[in-house]
């Protein structure tokens, strides 16, 4: 298992893989109200340092607010780890599947019971099927008991071309979105250089409904729902 130093690093780096994030200044950015932020922002407030996860690209607005709030915080963006050709394999009954093995090999490689907090974002909406169920359970180990999971699922309203964005905590209960689009190897030149392209992001997956959100979180203690205007569920559940 990786030191938590080496994790910690998670926060400098860009994960590995066929694809990166990028994020154009130019991008258009959206503001948004959580009320599931804005429950947790009661843990924000404590005296006691908070050990946080955020699941996505590195966000300096993220760290800023929470190591101004003297908490820890890791981010890891498991999207992009995710094309990483390598984990391309297939099932028994020969479908294109991704390992879940070696993806929770190379990721979310933490101590048990060390977080008190995950940020889950959009994931399990854009996340490949193979993954989402293994990454939820990684992500009950990894939590405290009594620790909180922030989670975002589209509704049935949203239509399959909804884009992938990347949430910056501005505010107790804030949250500014940018838009997440790819930046792929798409050949090498005759020099040597590679040469890149911005490709649309990553496209959404599925569309949870209640039962299916509430099986999903299972072996947590507790789950409550806000339902948003913009046809978003918020989710906070409990370990």
């Amino acid at each position: 298992m990786a030191s938590v130093t080496q994790n910690f690093m998670k926060l400098f780096r860009g994960s590995s893989g066929g694809a990166e994030a990028a994020t154009p200044q130019a991008a258009q950015r959206l503001t948004r109200r959580s009320s599931g932020l804005g429950e947790l922002s009661r843990l924000w407030d404590s005296d006691t340092p908070l050990c946080v996860l955020d699941l996505g690209s590195t966000s300096p607005a993220n760290i800023r607010f929470f190591t101004e709030g003297s908490h820890k915080i890791y981010s890891e963006d498991l999207l992009v780890a995710s094309t990483e050709p390598s984990l391309v394999t297939k099932d028994e009954q020969g479908n294109v599947v991704l390992d879940s093995r070696q993806f929770l090999a190379d990721n979310l490689v933490y101590p048990a019971a060390h977080f008190d907090v995950v940020l889950c974002w959009n994931l399990p909406d854009y996340l490949d099927e193979s993954l989402v169920r293994p990454v939820m359970g990684r992500l009950w180990s990894v939590l405290k008991p009594g620790g909180m999971l922030l989670a975002f699922f589209h509704t049935k309203d949203a239509g399959p071309d909804s884009p992938c964005y990347r949430f910056h905590i501005i505010g107790k209960d804030t949250l500014e979105m940018q838009r997440i689009v790819l930046k792929r190897e798409a050949r090498r030149g005759p020099t040597g250089a590679v040469h890149t392209a911005i490709t649309e992001g990553f496209r959404l997956q599925r569309v949870f409904n209640n039962r299916h959100i509430e099986t999903l979180f299972r072996d947590f203690a507790s789950i409550k729902f806000f339902l948003a205007r913009d046809n978003v569920r918020e989710v906070l559940v409990v370990r």
